[in-house]
């Protein structure tokens, strides 16, 4: 069953300690969209069926990254879209979203995931690959 907006930016909220909804739910809106831009094909597709449909809607959004991003400068994006954001706050909503994607995409989703990025994204979705 696909989680809904709300529970999903809740967890968000939770994992990163935000104050308020609206600052995990602009977290979630710039990681998400970044992170689709860096995804293709069914992968994609199987991580927005199981993310709420608001959430799978931005995923799906047809920008598309001319390289992938390695992880830090994955960060530096996030970092350049939200306002009054630093790396150092980047890097923790980064973490707060991706953690909950993981959590939701489940283990067999996520290595598929994780195959199609840079390596060393398994940290930043608290997913570490073992060496």
């Amino acid at each position: 069953m696909r989680m809904h907006w709300d529970a999903f930016v809740a967890a968000v909220q939770e994992r990163g300690a935000y104050e308020s909804r609206h600052e995990a739910e602009r977290a979630a809106r710039v990681v998400l969209a970044l992170l689709g831009a860096h995804l293709v094909g069914e992968v994609r597709a199987e991580l927005a069926a199981r993310l709420p449909e608001t959430s799978a809607l931005i995923l799906l959004n047809p920008l598309q990254a001319h390289e992938p991003l390695p992880p830090e400068r994955f960060v530096r994006a996030t970092a350049a879209w939200i306002e009054g954001a630093t790396e150092k706050t980047a890097a923790w909503d980064v973490s707060a979203v991706l953690s909950v994607v993981a959590e939701v995409a489940g283990d067999g989703l996520m290595d598929r995931v994780l195959f199609q990025l840079p390596p060393d994204y398994d940290l930043l979705f608290g997913h570490p690959r073992a060496s």
